[in-house]
This record gives structure tokens, sequence and C-alpha cells, in this order.
């Protein structure tokens, strides 16, 4: 039964930072013939090589950050706006389970049939609505590179470490975590730097 615990992604992350990105979309499978009341849910949870909203800077999820060894390596929940204290919509442990996940050439893309319970009951009901639209992931950074382009500040994600939650949010908010503004700022101090000494040199 431990095997089968609902942990927190603060638990799962190991103490690493999570970073909550909301990026696609959600829908329900509209081509289900059989069946009109379809209880499968669609989404993508990443886009690729797509530019994020301003945080300060930009960011942009390359295409190889994340491969079929991420999602063979990662225990990913389904959730609703990421909080498991509610329970979860699916799973998938090592790229197995009730939650598929499939990589494809524009972004990752996630599937499951909504479990028969209440939460499972009020996401269908809320995306049949139009209350939910988006969709979100949560993920653990191996390696990125910021550059400076122009007048922005461009964060490039490389490498995705883990994958642990694919979720229907019901309000997208695209965030820019602690750990991420922190190496922003250290960044930017850099670039500033670097700028007043060219001033300093351009004078002599």
């Amino acid at each position: 039964m431990a095997k089968n615990k609902i942990e927190s992604l603060e638990k799962r992350a190991k103490g690493k930072e999570v970073e909550i990105r909301t990026l696609g979309t959600i829908q329900l499978r509209s081509d289900d013939s059989e069946n009109a009341d379809s209880r499968i849910v669609e989404g993508c949870a990443v886009v690729f090589d797509t530019d994020s909203v301003d945080m300060g800077f930009i960011e942009q999820v390359g295409k190889g950050a994340i491969d079929q060894n991420v999602i063979d390596s990662s225990d990913v929940y389904a959730t609703l706006d990421h909080n498991t204290s509610r329970g979860i919509l699916a799973r998938s442990r090592n790229g197995k389970g009730t939650l598929s996940l499939e990589l494809r050439e524009d972004g990752l893309y996630y599937s499951f049939k909504a479990p028969n319970t209440a939460l499972g009951d009020e996401v269908l009901e809320m995306i049949r609505r139009g209350d939910i639209t988006g969709s979100s992931f949560a993920f653990t950074v191996e390696e990125d590179e910021w550059v400076y382009d122009e007048s922005n500040v461009r964060r490039f994600i490389r490498k995705i470490n883990r994958l642990f939650d694919v979720s229907p949010v019901y309000t997208p908010a695209y965030q820019a975590t602690s750990a991420t503004t922190r190496k922003f700022e250290d960044y930017t101090n850099i670039m500033k730097k670097l700028t007043d000494l060219e001033k300093e040199f351009a004078e002599d």
C-alpha cells in the first residue's frame, strides 16, 4: 500500500525546485461515435519552441528537452490544479499506467479516462462548460541557458530532469519560481556589470 500513496509535489521532488508552467490546452475527445458522453480527456501539456508570456524574461522549452527516457523515469500524476490532496485523475509510472503520455513533433500530449469519482466528474463537467480550458505541467530542470537578446532576457530550457504532474487547471498561470527568479537576477546583475565595464572602457 505504501507504494501507492499519493504524495505531494514537494515530497516527490525530494528537495529539488519544482517549476510549474501553463503551456497547453485541454479538451474532451469529441470523435467517440460510440459514446456521446465521452470520459476521455486529452490535452497538450507542453508546447515546444514557443515563447512564454513575459515574466521579466521570456522562456522556451526546447523540442529535445523531454525525451522518452524522461517519461520512462518519471512518476507522473494527472491532477486538478496540481492538488493531490483531492486525489488523482490518472497516473503514469515509468511510462505505464492509466495516464498516457505521448511525444509529438510540437509538444508533449496526454490523455486519460476520467475516473468515476467526484473529482473525475467535476473535471468532465468543467471542461464541458468551458470553465477549464488550459493544461499545466510540473517539472524539474537539468539544463538551461540564459541569453540576452536585444532588450529581452531569454531562458531556454534544454533538458528537463523529471516530470511530476500534468494538470487541467482553472486559472492558467505561467509562474516564475523562486529558483528561476534567482537565476534571472544573477544573470541580469552580471549583464549590468559587464555593461558598466564596457561604458568605462569606452569613456577611457
